[in-house]
């Protein structure tokens, strides 16, 4: 019996001091967390790196701001930040970060539109901040966690059950949004812009540099996760096989675009585009209308070619990428043999 009371008594009190285990990275984030419940990604336009050690009066003047409406989900804030708090309490127990990562789910259910878009600030709205976002996959990093919710993966069976109804609502609503703004061109379906604008859900222009246009790019997070979809409904598959035909027509086959040296050029670098006969690209932008890649500087004026961008902007953007060829080659195939009959 006094042996059984002492094993009980050690065992509770290594569970007492496992669920005490801290992580670096997490503390760090429970610093940042806005009030709102999301996260910046930058303060005074640094951008946040959570690996690096905070002293004590940095701790103090962070969390001093937590009212400011910085909170956002582009460039993965927010979204990472759920993401790794999850895995955290997963590894640690430290209720704390389970229940950061849940303030989190519930602002990015308060920031989604009734019309199923998502901002990429909430609740911030200035200028293209309140745009319907798909730019660097803030709506699709967004959809993804809802989705793990629902599916009760990733480390996401461990938040409150509560959470699962509702992430399904909005999920839905997402899925909505996706397929009435996926373009349609003649008659017939496309992908998709980067960014519409909330009210009309017709597309928007976003920074100087980032006009109205179809997406080599953010498109294909798009499709991946209509691919998520259980059970897809007709308009879900029609969507992505309008998207897989748009993806297979625009691509642009001989050509690769690499980083050269050039010392005269301000940082001895420069970007080009060069003929290659085993490389296979996507331009980030296609005109709408004529499905033609197009290239512009911060004067916002199309070019045809990226050469006649500003070396700045042409050394500092992502104009061409690799984009779909996993989702042609691999996921696309696979998706057809289980969902797409």
């Amino acid at each position: 019996m006094k042996n059984s009371f002492l094993f009980l008594f050690c065992l509770l009190a290594f569970g007492h001091s496992y669920a005490q285990q801290k992580d670096s990275i997490a503390e760090n984030m429970l610093v940042y967390q806005r009030a709102i419940g999301g996260w910046p990604k930058a303060v005074d336009m640094i951008p946040v790196k959570y690996e690096k050690k905070l002293t004590d009066a940095e701790r103090a003047v962070i969390k001093a701001d937590s009212l400011h409406e910085d909170a956002t989900f582009d460039n993965s804030a927010t979204s990472r930040e759920v993401i790794y708090l999850v895995k955290a309490y997963g590894l640690t127990l430290n209720r704390n970060y389970l229940n950061a990562a849940e303030r989190g789910l519930n602002y990015i259910l308060k920031a989604q539109y009734a019309n199923g878009g998502w901002p990429q600030y909430y609740p911030e709205h200035n200028i293209y901040r309140g745009e319907i976002t798909y730019n660097d996959n803030a709506m699709i990093n967004v959809l993804d966690i809802l989705q793990d919710v629902v599916e009760g993966v990733n480390g996401f069976n461990l938040v409150n059950p509560s959470f699962k109804p509702r992430a399904a609502e909005s999920v839905k609503r997402g899925v909505d949004c996706i397929l009435k703004t996926q373009v349609k061109v003649n008659g017939k379906l496309t992908v998709w812009c980067a960014q519409y604008d909330e009210k009309t859900l017709q597309p928007a222009k976003a920074r100087a540099f980032e006009l109205i246009s179809l997406s080599g790019s953010e498109s294909v997070g798009i499709t991946e996760f209509l691919m998520r979809q259980d059970k897809p409904s007709d308009a879900v598959k029609a969507a992505i096989r309008g998207a897989m035909a748009w993806f297979e027509a625009s691509k642009i086959v001989g050509y690769d675009f690499v980083f050269v040296e050039d010392p005269k050029q301000p940082k001895g670098k420069d970007r080009v585009l060069v003929k290659d006969p085993k490389s296979t690209i996507w331009a980030r932008f296609y005109d709408i209308q004529t499905n033609v890649p197009f290239f512009t500087g911060r004067d916002s004026v199309p070019k045809k070619t990226i050469a006649e961008v500003e070396v700045e902007r042409r050394t500092g953007y992502a104009w061409y990428g690799t984009w779909p060829a996993k989702l042609i080659d691999k996921k696309y195939p696979a998706w057809l043999k289980s969902k797409g009959s």
